[in-house]
């Protein structure tokens, strides 16, 4: 989920159709003849593409690799909020699986879609555990969120929002965001604990067992993505658990394999008792600010390393990967599930070689095969789950490099968001601040031609937030 992390944005979106036309060139193409594959391979368009059957699954699996460690965390933020964990998991395997399917039959893209990572900390973390609602209700709020944002899709409203985001605002959201996860990590595996007087947070016992387990995971961690290990935060996690048990500080799993837990207790659990409240507008005003702005740079940033953008920098029928997270946003909560979207780990996937849908079915069939193995992923402790949202947490950082901090109209927006996010223990205030905070900054500066008429609209929407947010 970095925004346009890349460092060679630029020059991808320059070089990418040459890059294809290469390896159109190095290959034969796979969608000659009038077999299954042949078929297969004109539907996605692989010869356009310069893809072979090969990389593409080469493609899938190296995506999956890289974020499956959400079957994991993402069930394991969300039980804060009194989810149950199994029927959690099957509903984010669910989700993946649904929404990575539509983008690949649909969009023909290599990306992956599953709940995001900070949507659900706000759900579990602000809106349940600081706001005092339901986890019903919260899901609630993501359902609206979702219809809000498909119809802004299917009405084309939504590429207007996307080009009046500034770049400073967009880069903060990422950072403040891994800065937010990274302490939750560091919380839920004891590295870090509530602090005694004088001080609101303070180590934890270092010394204790299960401390020693999660930090020699972040070392583990460290050490696998340094020498760029494939699915290292996976590998990372799947090692710590082995450690702990070996150990005796986890429990061992009573099997390995078995039927997927029901989805009943989360099917369709929504509560709209307080849906059409003013206490809860700003609850679905951040759900979709975030996932708008989350995926809005996914997009973008993972097309321009896969040589997807045309020489304006833009992606091709951007509507439909948009219409396919926007589909995977409304059923998620139906499902029993936060926000999901395009996740930046496709990324790795691309470099890996894949460039057509056909590399996000893969993902998804990996994605389904997890179903059968509850029991092996519900084994994994906070000390290997932790260090992973930790590490997700610094790639998540990489864009604040990119901002321009000799520019005070730029830095003042961008610093509150990074820092609010964090020390209000809230990802809503820290956004709203931001987009309230940018247009102001450029008008007192006698900037106000820098504004866009989109960012005057969420500027407005971020306003209402702040004064009708329920205070507790």
């Amino acid at each position: 989920m970095i925004l346009f992390g890349s460092p060679n944005f630029r020059a991808n979106v320059m070089t990418g159709p040459k890059r294809q036309s290469a390896r159109r060139d190095q290959v034969p193409d796979p969608s000659a003849g009038n077999g299954l594959a042949a078929a297969v391979a004109r539907y996605f368009r692989f010869a356009e593409h310069g893809a072979t059957f090969r990389r593409e699954i080469a493609g899938g699996i190296t995506t999956f690799l890289t974020m499956a460690y959400v079957v994991v965390v993402n069930p394991a933020i969300l039980h804060a909020a009194g989810i149950p964990v199994g029927a959690s998991m099957v509903a984010t395997i669910v989700t993946a699986v649904f929404g990575t399917v539509i983008m690949g039959l649909y969009a023909n893209r290599p990306f992956a879609i599953a709940p995001y990572m900070g949507e659900n900390a706000f759900i579990a973390y602000t809106v349940v555990k600081v706001l005092g609602y339901s986890w019903q209700q919260a899901l609630a709020a993501v359902f609206l969120g979702g219809v809000l944002f498909l119809l802004l899709t299917v009405f084309r409203l939504r590429a207007w929002l996307v080009r009046a985001v500034p770049e400073a605002l967009r880069y903060s959201f990422a950072a403040g965001i891994g800065l937010f996860l990274a302490f939750i990590g560091l919380n839920e595996c004891g590295i870090v604990t509530l602090g005694g007087p004088g001080a609101p947070v303070q180590a934890g016992v270092l010394t204790s067992g299960h401390a020693l387990l999660a930090i020699g995971g972040v070392l583990v961690l460290a050490l696998l993505m340094i020498r760029k290990f494939p699915g290292a935060i996976l590998v990372g996690m799947l090692l710590t658990t082995a450690v702990g048990m070996a150990t005796g500080l986890v429990p061992l799993p009573h099997g390995w394999v078995s039927r997927p837990p029901s989805l009943a207790p989360l099917f369709l659990h929504l509560d709209f008792h307080h849906a059409f409240s003013w206490g809860f507008f700003p609850v679905v005003l951040t759900i979709f600010v975030m996932a708008f702005v989350d995926t809005m740079g996914t997009l973008i940033g993972v097309s321009a390393r896969a040589g997807l953008l045309d020489e304006h920098g833009e992606l091709p029928q951007i509507e439909r990967p948009m219409l396919a997270d926007a589909l995977s946003t409304v059923v998620a909560p139906l499902l029993g599930t936060t926000t999901a979207g395009a996740f930046i780990e496709s990324a790795t996937g691309v470099e890996a070689g894949g460039r057509t849908g056909f590399t996000a079915l893969v993902t998804a069939f990996c994605f389904a095969l997890t179903l059968f193995f509850a029991p092996l992923v519900s084994a994994i402790p906070p000390q290997a789950y932790g260090p992973a949202l930790v590490i997700v947490g610094l790639l998540m950082l990489a864009p604040i490099t990119r901002l321009r901090l000799d520019d005070l109209t730029e830095a003042i927006p961008a610093f509150a968001v990074v820092t609010l996010m964090s020390f209000t223990y809230n990802i809503g205030i820290g956004i709203t601040a931001g987009l309230v905070l940018y247009p102001f900054c450029k008008v007192v500066a006698g900037r106000r031609r820098e504004v866009a008429g989109g960012l005057w609209v969420l500027g407005l929407l971020s306003l209402l937030f702040f004064i009708f947010y329920p205070y507790r």
